[in-house]
């Protein structure tokens, strides 16, 4: 394959998951400090901005939540936004429009025509769940009309590191307002887990629990452990390990890193730390991301977003 078409394919993967989380953890916060009086506005929305690797502006302005809409949202310029994601996957899809197919480069034509330059207050929930649905159309699209040949696998390895920051991204977010943070219920039902956790711990989430089923789950798909095994299944199907022993692939020995650190220390440890970790997970998917560049998409600079080491 192609550099250039495997690189389209791995970047529409990590966009369209991207567009999808970001409107998964600015959902959850947004309705929060509409609903919590006693979050302090500013403070929260500068550091929802960092979280989400955005440049933070001085202290002489106050942030609201429509700042960080505008910003995180609509903003079509800006690397760390929805629209700007939902945008730079329908380049990608162009680029590589020989292997894409006609309902995927549709579908992603037409979300991208019909992103709003503005959304209204009081209907950001609406919009967000717009995106939620769009972006699952596009994996849909994939997942039930694509061969599992190099063009998946290429895909499925972008998205998979994508699902990974981003699930690490809204974990974080639970020590973002300090007590005011959102429930594990909250962050639950944004990843779309709350009946899947219901069904496996058959109880009210409580912290261990809750963080045990998005960091350690090895079955729900939107789990840290199942996303970064699933990056490292298509790693090894896009090029067979031949040595005998060790592996040679920086990707695949970065990416198992991570899932051996987490796999293997006790949850309450990584709960007591857990803004920590995640920082881990978010800084081996990035570093990962960058060896596969290197390794597989040497003749071009790499898409990057605001707070990504590539």
């Amino acid at each position: 394959m192609l550099s250039r078409i495997a690189e389209s394919l791995f970047w529409i993967g990590r966009y369209i998951e991207r567009s999808d989380g970001t409107a998964r953890i600015l959902d959850v916060h947004l309705q929060l400090l509409l609903e919590d009086p006693w979050i302090e506005e500013d403070l929260a929305c500068r550091s929802l901005l960092a979280l989400m690797g955005s440049e933070v502006p001085g202290p002489e302005r106050e942030l609201t939540r429509q700042d960080v809409l505008a910003t995180l949202a609509v903003d079509r310029t800006h690397p760390a936004s929805i629209a700007y994601s939902l945008g730079a996957a329908r380049e990608n899809a162009r680029r590589a429009r020989e292997i894409v197919s006609t309902e995927l480069w549709e579908c992603l034509n037409t979300t991208r025509a019909k992103m709003p330059r503005k959304v209204a207050a009081e209907k950001t929930h609406e919009f967000f769940g717009w995106v939620r649905e769009r972006a699952a159309l596009a994996v849909g699209i994939v997942e039930s009309g694509t061969s599992r040949d190099e063009a998946w696998h290429f895909f499925n390895l972008g998205r998979s590191l994508e699902q990974a920051d981003m699930t690490a991204r809204l974990l974080a977010t639970r020590s973002l307002t300090e007590a005011s943070g959102p429930s594990w219920t909250t962050i639950l039902r944004s990843c779309g887990a709350y009946e899947t956790y219901l069904r496996t711990y058959r109880g009210v989430p409580s912290a261990r629990n809750a963080a045990e089923f998005l960091l350690l789950d090895r079955l729900f798909p939107r789990s840290i452990i199942f996303s970064v095994s699933r990056a490292e299944e298509s790693l090894r199907a896009i090029e067979p390990r031949n040595d005998r022993v060790g592996v040679t692939d920086n990707a695949q020995r970065l990416l198992g890193q991570i899932r051996s650190q987490l796999e293997y220390r006790p949850i309450m440890d990584i709960l007591h730390e857990l803004p920590k970790h995640m920082d881990s997970v978010q800084d081996a998917t990035s570093t990962a991301s960058e060896a596969i560049r290197t390794r597989y998409f040497p003749t071009n600079a790499a898409p990057s977003w605001t707070g990504e080491n590539t």
